[in-house]
């Protein structure tokens, strides 16, 4: 395709004109691959939501509840478990004890 002969204004038009088409073509894709997923998931006897969430019958796990609370940002929790998050080691770093942080 000789793209020399359009001008500018022309291309760009162009361009806007093929990116909304391939935008169209990909949403029109996606929902036939969830279509043709969802029967699969239902010849096997689970939904997609199952398969996808990785959910087939075991109840979800629960998260752990935390442990310890900045005293400033309630939003910063931790639970204990895994690294402690970087709030935490600044605060003991200050001199402070880590029990200062439990909840409850």
């Amino acid at each position: 395709m000789d793209l020399s002969k359009y001008s500018l204004e022309e291309l760009k038009l162009l361009k806007n004109d093929i990116d909304k088409e391939l935008e169209s073509r990909r949403k029109m894709d996606a929902k036939k691959a969830q279509q043709e997923l969802k029967s699969v998931a239902e010849r096997y006897g689970f939904t997609l939501k199952e398969l996808v969430l990785g959910q087939t019958g075991k109840p979800p796990r629960s998260k752990a509840p935390a442990r310890f609370r900045h005293p400033q940002d309630a939003n910063k929790v931790w639970t204990g478990r895994g690294r402690k998050p970087v709030w935490v080691k600044e605060w003991e770093a200050g001199g402070r004890a880590l029990d200062e942080l439990r909840v409850g």
